[in-house]
C-alpha cells in the first residue's frame, strides 16, 4: 500500500474486529473476497478484551474461591484460604484474554485478511480514510461491513473516572472492593455483581425497574434473587440513581427509592445501565446512511443499509446487543455480498445471563407465544430430579419447554441452573429446526448428564414423564 495514494481496491472492508467484525472478515475471505479489517484499538473488540470473555473469567474465579472456602458438603475441608486478586487478574489477562485475541489475529492472517490499524472515516460510499496519530491512508472499496460495536452509557451525576467506573473499569480493578454499588441490574450488572460478591465484596444493586434481569420470566429471576440474598447482596428496585460524590478513599452514591432520598458509601460504583452504538465519527451521515433516533443503523434482512453495498451488523443495528447475534449477522452479510440467498432469522436467538444460577432462554415464552396466536402449554422439569445435578450438588433450577398443544412443536425454552448456557444449545436447535417434543425424547442422551433434563422435560410435555 502506498501512503498518500489510493490503495488497491478491496472487495470488502470490515470496520471493527469484535465478534461481528472478525467473523465477517473471515467468512468473506473464505468466500473468495479480498478483505481488509480496520481496528482502532484491539483485535477481538469489547467482547473478547473487556466484556464477555474477561467477565466470565472473573465469574469462574469467584466460583473457585467460594468452593475453596466451603466444600464441606463433599467432605472436603480447607483452612486459611486466601485470594491473590493480582494473580487472578494476571491469569484473566494473559491466559484467557491475550490467548484468545492473539488466536483471532492469527486466524485473520491465516485467511489472508489484511489488518489495518487506525480510525475509519467514510469519505464517500466507496472511499474510506484510515487514520492514526501519525498517518492517514485512503482506501477504495467495493463493499463495506460496519461492525463498530457499542460503549457504556454515562448517566448524569455519574461521570466516569476515579471510583466511578463502567464495566471495563469493573473488570480491571486492582483489588476486590470491600463495598461495591452497581447501578443497573441487567445482564452485565447482575453478572459482575455476582462475581464480586463471590470474591468477597459487599454488593448493592440499584435497579430502576421493578425487577433485575428484565426479559427473563419471574420464576427464573427469583432463583437469582434468592442466590443474591444468600450472598448478602442487597437489591434495591425502582431506584433512581441521582449522583455519585467521590472522596479520597471512597464514593457516596445518592439515590431515590420509595419516595425517599437515600445514600450509600462504597469503594466503587459501577454503572451498567446500557450501551450506546458506536456510529458517530464515522462519516455515515455524509454517506447518506439512514439511522434511527438512537443512532442505530437501519438495515434489511441481509444487514444491508439503504446504500446497497454498505452493510451493518451487531450492536449498531436494531435488536439485542449480543455477541452471538453479531457473529450470526456477520455470516449473513458476508454471504449476501457473495451473492448467496440468505437472510437473518432470529427465531432461535438465545440469551444467557451468567449469574448464580445461570439462566438461558431461546424462542418464545408461554405469554409471547399466546400473544402471537399460538395455542401452547409449558412444561417444567426440575433439576432436583436429575442425577448429574445431584452429583454436582447443584439442584436448583429447571428446564422448561413451551410446546404447541396439538403437535408438541417446541417454540421456546427456558433453562435455569448449572450449565444453562450449554443446555440451551440443544433447545435452540430444536426451535430452529421445528422439532417437536418427541424428537427430543427419542434422542438418546448420555447418562448421567445434565442433558437428560432436556429429554425428561420433553417426555413430560408428551404426558409420559419417567423421572417426575
Amino acid at each position: 500500500m502506498v501512503v498518500g495514494d489510493f490503495a488497491l481496491e478491496l472487495d470488502t472492508v470490515v470496520v471493527g474486529s469484535g465478534p461481528g467484525g472478525y467473523v465477517a472478515a473471515i467468512r468473506a475471505a473464505q468466500l473468495g473476497q479480498k478483505v481488509a479489517i480496520v481496528e482502532r484499538e484491539y483485535i477481538g473488540g469489547v467482547c473478547l478484551n473487556v466484556g464477555c470473555i474477561p467477565s466470565k473469567a472473573l465469574i469462574s474465579a469467584g466460583h473457585r474461591y467460594q468452593e475453596a472456602l466451603d466444600s464441606s458438603v463433599f467432605g472436603v475441608s480447607t483452612e486459611n484460604v486466601t485470594l491473590d486478586f493480582t494473580k487472578t487478574q494476571e491469569w484473566k489477562d494473559t491466559k484467557v484474554v491475550n490467548k484468545l485475541t492473539s488466536g483471532i489475529e492469527m486466524l485473520l492472517k491465516k485467511n489472508k485478511v489484511e489488518i489495518l490499524r487506525g480510525e475509519a472515516y467514510f469519505n464517500n460510499d466507496h472511499q474510506m480514510r484510515v487514520m492514526t496519530e501519525t498517518s492517514a491512508q485512503t482506501y477504495v472499496f467495493k463493499n463495506a461491513i460496519i461492525a463498530t460495536g457499542s460503549r457504556p452509557i454515562e448517566i448524569k451525576g455519574f461521570k466516569f473516572g476515579g471510583r466511578i467506573i463502567d464495566s471495563t473499569g469493573g473488570l480491571n480493578l486492582k483489588e476486590v472492593p470491600k463495598k461495591l454499588v452497581v447501578v443497573g441490574g441487567g445482564y452485565i450488572g447482575s453478572e459482575l455483581a455476582g462475581a464480586y460478591a463471590n470474591l468477597g465484596a459487599e454488593v448493592t444493586i440499584l435497579e430502576g425497574a421493578a425487577s433485575i434481569l428484565g426479559g427473563f420470566e419471574k420464576d427464573v429471576v427469583k432463583l437469582v434473587e434468592k442466590n443474591f440474598k444468600d450472598k448478602g447482596v442487597k437489591i434495591v428496585t425502582k431506584a433512581m440513581a441521582k449522583e455519585a460524590v467521590q472522596t479520597d478513599n471512597g464514593v457516596t452514591v445518592k439515590y431515590e427509592a420509595n419516595g425517599k432520598e437515600e445514600s450509600i458509601d462504597a469503594d466503587y460504583v459501577m454503572v451498567t445501565v446500557g450501551r450506546r452504538p458506536n456510529t458517530d465519527d464515522l462519516g455515515l451521515e455524509a454517506v447518506g446512511i439512514n439511522m434511527t433516533d438512537r443512532g442505530l443503523v437501519e438495515v434489511d434482512a441481509q444487514g444491508r443499509t439503504n446504500v446497497d453495498h454498505i452493510y451493518a451488523i451487531g450492536d449498531i443495528v436494531p435488536g439485542a446487543a449480543l455477541a452471538h447475534k453479531a457473529s450470526y449477522e456477520a455470516k449473513v452479510a458476508a454471504e449476501a455480498i457473495s451473492g448467496k440467498k440468505v437472510a437473518v432469522d432470529y427465531r432461535a436467538m438465545p440469551a444467557v445471563a451468567f449469574t448464580d444460577p445461570e439462566i438461558a432462554i431461546v424462542g418464545l415464552n408461554e405469554k409471547e407465544a399466546k400473544e402471537k396466536g399460538l395455542d401452547v402449554k409449558s412444561v417444567k422439569f426440575p433439576l432436583a430430579g436429575n442425577g448429574r445435578a445431584l452429583s454436582l450438588n447443584a439442584t436448583e433450577g429447571f428446564v422448561r419447554l413451551v410446546v404447541t398443544k396439538d403437535d408438541n412443536v417446541i417454540v421456546g425454552a427456558q433453562v435455569a441452573g448449572v450449565s444453562a448456557s450449554d443446555l440451551i444449545a440443544e433447545l435452540g436447535l430444536a426451535v430452529e429446526s421445528g422439532m417437536n417434543a418427541e424428537d427430543i425424547s427419542l434422542t438418546i442422551h448420555a447418562h448421567p448428564s445434565l442433558g437428560e433434563a432436556v429429554m425428561d422435560a420433553a417426555e413430560a410435555a408428551l404426558g409420559m414423564p419417567i423421572h417426575m
